[in-house]
């Protein structure tokens, strides 16, 4: 693995990561597994209905203690390699043949608690100490915007579901998805249904929106069409939210989308220089009706299409970067969110700045 793509991995431990929501967790015992960088991460709820995160490392061989990406654990966590088993609230409970080792101190061998903090009902972890600030202040001057979608009900999900390995730098991905420049020209869906009016707005503070108003009209392809007749159904509070796909990007990797009808996220996962996963999940509304799962289905279908269009653009852009004609990027007043992500990514790896490619071996130096 490179040096650029080490550090930016060690970044992104130490930045917010989606881990579900609080609705998954609802039982005594129900838990959620995630994983970003070779780290591996534990939310789980406690007999004190406290929920929890904690590394998913067995303090004995390190091990996972639980393997599934979701369940439920009755009254104990217990480490599938040598049986070492821990309470819900991530003390040691007793290790296998505990005479053979030394005296083992219950919260001092206990699984290893992570940061976490629920936001509107979702649930963050990270790794390491974040440069970040909390999630709540992150998002601050967006929480009124978005309390509109978040305050009218709970929200209820479908599995997180992550992509194929794709064999593409997870940069070219988010260059791609940083701006709506190519919206007309490459989305006909996304175009039709809200390209008249699109915006993006810069990285602030690690922080960029983007609002796409419904263009006028019902739309000319057949799902955009009959979309908003769907959303024209909705009844309160939900047709007292904007008619409009609103997206919140958070540095370096990750989106919100509040819709009508449902709330997404979605987050390029690196696994190599040449290597990434795409996770992401759709939230449906608790009290959802049959309109607004119709509604839902018809933006999940949008949605899919802009995605696999964007899959395509993605890989042309990395190979464009392998080419001896390629001399970098000219970019247009309205691409300054994927400028504005670049000056994010030069503050973190100076590096970037230079215009010659420093000699291999040496891109550590050269970052200092």
């Amino acid at each position: 693995m490179s040096y650029l793509n080490w550090k930016l991995k060690n970044f992104s431990g130490k930045s917010w990561l989606w881990a579900g929501h609080i609705s998954e967790l609802a039982e005594t015992g129900d838990y959620q597994c995630v994983e970003m960088a070779n780290e591996r991460a534990l939310i789980i709820r406690g007999e004190d209905c406290v929920v929890r995160a904690f590394h998913n490392v067995c303090r004995h061989r390190g091990s996972r203690v639980l393997d599934s990406a979701e369940g439920m654990c009755k009254s104990v966590i217990s480490c599938p390699f040598h049986g070492w088993s821990y309470n819900l609230d991530g003390s040691l409970r007793g290790a296998a043949k505990a005479s053979t080792f030394p005296a083992l101190d219950r919260e001092k061998w206990g699984l290893k608690p992570l940061e976490m903090e629920i936001w509107h009902g979702f649930v963050f972890v990270r790794f390491k100490p974040g440069l970040q600030p909390s999630v709540a202040n992150l998002l601050d001057r967006f929480d009124e915007e978005i309390s509109r979608y978040l305050h009218v009900d709970l929200l209820q999900t479908a599995p997180i579901e992550c992509t194929s390995p794709e064999n593409i730098n997870w940069k070219s991905i988010r260059d791609v998805d940083n701006e709506g420049y190519h919206v007309p020209r490459a989305h006909p869906s996304l175009n039709d249904l809200y390209g008249n009016k699109y915006y993006d707005e810069p990285f602030v503070n690690g922080v960029s929106r983007s609002y796409a108003p419904f263009n006028e009209g019902s739309g000319r392809l057949w799902s955009v069409r009959h979309y908003k007749k769907m959303i024209d159904k909705f009844t309160s509070p939900y047709n007292e939210l904007p008619r409009a796909w609103l997206y919140i990007g958070i540095f370096p990797n990750f989106v919100l989308g509040f819709y009508p009808d449902s709330v997404i996220f979605y987050q390029e996962i690196p696994f190599s220089v040449k290597e990434t996963v795409i996770r992401g999940a759709t939230y449906k509304r608790a009290e959802e009706n049959r309109t607004m799962r119709l509604a839902r289905y018809l933006s999940e279908r949008i949605d899919a299409t802009a995605m696999a269009e964007d899959r395509q653009l993605s890989i042309m852009w990395y190979e464009a970067m392998k080419s001896c004609a390629y001399e970098g990027v000219m970019l247009s007043d309205l691409e300054y969110g994927v400028r504005t992500h670049h000056d994010a990514l030069r503050e973190i790896l100076p590096v970037m700045s230079q215009e010659i490619e420093p000699p291999r071996g040496m891109v550590a130096e050269s970052n200092n």
